[in-house]
């Protein structure tokens, strides 16, 4: 398995189709990490729509919505499965971020996290306003998420710095 982009790396550049929902709308549309340049990005790579710590990772996350805008900072949730599963999952469970579709995987490669028989391993990684990785956390097993509180602390961090 590759590592992925280093502290202080530019982070890699994608586009990837996913949609966000907001009210009753789901809307799509075509996401690219350097369209996001000033503000900070909070990509949250994990397994499965609809599975039991993918859910609570990504309700936590969509519950503290508001203390990720107070630090100018964006959230993608981004995992395998199509932008239909993903506009079922973020329905289902009120999510209020973007979710992205890397049904090839090739954004999961280029940041490390792609894994036989799972797919996709539990990660996060967090990019500066400039689109320089600041900080990451990549999961063996998956079994748990980074939390709110931790993420927001790192991006207070990566605000002053």
């Amino acid at each position: 398995m590759a590592s992925g982009p280093q502290l202080g790396s530019t982070a890699p550049d994608f586009t990837l189709p996913g949609g966000a929902l907001s009210g009753d709308s789901f809307t799509r549309a075509d996401y690219r990490l350097s369209s996001a340049r000033g503000r900070s990005v909070v990509l949250a790579f994990y397994p499965g729509d609809n599975t039991s710590v993918c859910t609570k990772q990504l309700c936590s996350y969509s519950s503290g919505m508001e203390a990720f805008e107070g630090l100018d900072a964006d959230v993608w949730g981004i995992s395998p499965q199509g932008v239909d599963s993903h506009e079922s999952f973020a329905r289902a469970h009120g999510l209020r971020m973007p979710l992205l579709a890397d049904e090839g995987r090739e954004t999961a490669r280029a940041y490390g996290v792609a894994a036989p028989g799972i797919g996709v391993r539990r990660a996060v990684f967090l990019i500066d306003p400039d689109g320089v990785v600041r900080w990451k956390h990549v999961a063996l097993l998956g079994a748990t998420f980074q939390s709110l509180s931790t993420l927001t602390d790192r991006l207070s961090g990566i605000k002053k710095s």
